[in-house]
């Protein structure tokens, strides 16, 4: 009896767990910490409110909308928000079909920012989509075995071979989940488009402030880390309200 008992505990305890991640969007739960090796169990949560998580999700679908109107049946175009900004990846007939598909989704209501990744070239296959799904399945598994990576708070979106992290993360937690990309296989270039936040422990990191032409400036504070053979893009955009950082996008070649 006592051993039934003991089972019975256990399982309602599997259960209640279970529906407390249920509750909270179904998010995994990994090892993460504030440093490598800390090993401690936190659950892996998405660091956007509720109410942002639901903006970004209208916001992929109204500009869904508006790109299908603007260009029926051309080109191949894929739309992703975090925090209200938009990342636009894929493949366009022409320059003037780029251009459009940016103002486009800089006119959807909500939008703070566009990073206008769309190449002018033929639409890629349907193996070259694949190996691109798998590339992205296999750089979110490693987040999510990575301790110190907030894999939850992670947007990963692979084309082409380049893939793009998307994310609120500290100087630290950057540098983590940017070797773990550049260390999967598949990974031909990594670009971080990454809102820079604050170390809770007080660390330093990197500082981001936004000229009023509107491109993405980069200083570096005390702390920051420094990673070979970044590469830092000015980003085109509007003047963000009640945001706390610009946004950061940054090209990485894989290791070799």
């Amino acid at each position: 009896m006592p051993l039934m008992m003991k089972n019975l505990g256990a399982a309602r305890l599997a259960l209640a767990l279970a529906a407390g991640t249920a509750l909270a969007g179904c998010v995994p739960v990994a090892l993460v910490g504030g440093a490598v090796g800390a090993g401690t169990l936190l659950m892996a949560s998405d660091r956007r409110s509720n109410d942002t998580q639901e903006a970004d999700r209208q916001i992929e679908s109204a500009a869904n909308e508006a790109v299908t109107q603007a260009m029926p049946g051309r080109g191949h175009v894929n739309l992703t928000s975090y925090y209200r900004k938009v990342l636009v990846t894929g493949e366009v007939p022409a320059e003037q079909d780029r251009q459009l598909v940016e103002s486009r989704v800089r006119a959807v209501a909500g939008v703070q920012g566009v990073v206008n990744e769309l190449a002018v070239m033929p639409e890629s296959s349907a193996l070259q989509r694949s190996n691109d799904s798998l590339i992205t399945s296999k750089v979110r598994t490693r987040m999510i075995n990575q301790n110190g990576v907030p894999s939850g708070s992670l947007r990963i979106v692979t084309e082409r071979g380049t893939t793009y992290l998307m994310g609120r993360l500290t100087a630290q937690e950057t540098t983590l989940a940017t070797e773990v990309a550049r260390q999967t296989d598949g990974v031909q270039r990594v670009v971080r488009v990454i809102d820079q936040i604050a170390d809770p422990a007080g660390g330093g990191g990197t500082v981001f402030s936004s000229a009023p032409a509107a491109t993405a400036q980069q200083t570096t504070g005390a702390g920051a880390p420094s990673v070979p053979g970044v590469e830092t893009h000015p980003v085109t955009q509007p003047a963000i309200v009640n945001a706390p950082q610009p946004i950061q996008v940054q090209t990485l070649p894989p290791v070799k």
